[in-house]
């Protein structure tokens, strides 16, 4: 809150503000500012052939040829997503009743509410213990503040929104470098010439012990990282690995590797590749691992949550080249590596810069 030096008093402005804008914000309920509607029942024919898009609450699945509304609008899922809005700049489109929506914006500027809402976290309105479901009178009783002057909600989500350009450009940058990355590392191996081995035969494999539940969120000192199926890392007082790894997720979608060599504690679900025989470069062989999700996912097994075994990863065939060959690959990826890395830390740079903002222009 700022705090006007003549008066001495607090008031309701947000801590960082364009210095042309004066005057305090209002403060209103959100049903006052931008109500939350249900989307609408939908009959079933002619979705594929239509040319509305149909706006559901995960994104634009069919299309309609009778029913549209006009935009601009927010949409948000009632379950799942909830919290997570799309906006709708133009054209026309059909909220689904999976959704709810916002086209009355009360006279405020539609971009400054879908940034306003992304202050809200309506997420916490939701109720329920399986699926969570939004209750949007909760919502509506929200209080929130909104500037009178619509030029400065303007120029607020004028200045947002070129931060979000800014993060879909760097989406972008790294969507293709992660490309770029595995058709060069699907290249390189395809043409790699060796000893043929079974992983099993050139490395122990074994999985952790330990609980998600037990683990921290937060870095303090004292932890030792916790990995787990997930790409975050936690972290744990204890740990049980000191050596150089290949760390994989037992169970899930995808099965990729993560390379790490230090102490580190391992979740019950998950399997570290390590005492490595003489022949193999371990940063080689991650590489090589990273080029074999297929053959991971092929051999998964559950219906519900695919899960790896122990003699899937110990029965892979690896072609081991020389150590001069395995050094020149492994330096040459772990350079388009570390490329990635960069591009991602100015991601979560991004992304933590438009957090700090939401929280200081808004109130």
């Amino acid at each position: 809150m700022a705090i006007d030096n003549k008066e001495k008093e607090v008031l309701n402005v947000p801590p960082l503000r364009f210095p042309e804008f004066t005057g305090e914000w209002q403060c209103k309920a959100i049903e006052k500012v931008a109500p939350l509607q249900r989307g609408f029942d939908l009959p079933t024919q002619n979705l594929v052939e239509g040319i509305y898009p149909v706006i559901y609450s995960n994104g634009i699945l069919q299309h309609h040829d009778k029913y549209k509304c006009e935009a601009p609008g927010l949409i948000t899922g009632r379950s799942g997503t909830i919290g997570k809005f799309t906006y709708i700049d133009s054209g026309f489109y059909w909220p689904h009743n999976t959704s709810l929506w916002v086209t009355d914006f009360c006279g405020n500027c539609p971009k400054f509410i879908y940034y306003l809402y992304q202050t809200v976290h309506i997420e916490q309105f939701s109720t329920g213990s399986g699926v969570p479901t939004l209750n949007r009178n909760d919502v509506h009783r929200y209080k929130t503040s909104v500037p009178t002057a619509i030029v400065e909600q303007e120029k607020i989500a004028k200045f947002l929104s070129i931060l979000d350009e800014r993060i879909v450009t760097q989406n972008k940058i790294i969507d293709k470098l992660q490309s770029l990355i595995k058709g060069i590392n699907c290249k390189i191996f395809a043409l790699i010439q060796g000893n043929e081995y079974r992983l099993g035969d050139i490395a122990t494999i074994t999985n952790g012990n330990s609980n998600v539940q037990d683990a921290s969120v937060e870095y303090r000192v004292g932890l030792y990282p916790f990995f787990d199926r997930s790409e975050d890392v936690k972290y744990l007082p204890t740990f049980l690995f000191d050596k150089e790894s290949i760390i994989y997720p037992g169970e899930g979608t995808e099965f990729m590797p993560r390379y790490y060599n230090g102490k580190f504690a391992l979740h019950q679900r998950c399997y570290a590749i390590c005492d490595f025989n003489e022949a193999v470069n371990p940063q080689f062989l991650y590489f090589f691992l990273k080029t074999q999700n297929s053959y991971f996912i092929r051999n998964a097994v559950g219906s519900t949550v695919p899960s790896l075994r122990l003699d899937t990863f110990q029965k892979l065939k690896v072609v081991i080249p020389s150590k001069e060959t395995q050094y020149s690959v492994y330096s040459f990826l772990s350079t388009l590596e570390q490329k990635l890395d960069v591009e991602n830390s100015i991601m979560k740079m991004l992304l933590c810069q438009k957090r700090y903002l939401l929280r200081q222009m808004f109130i």
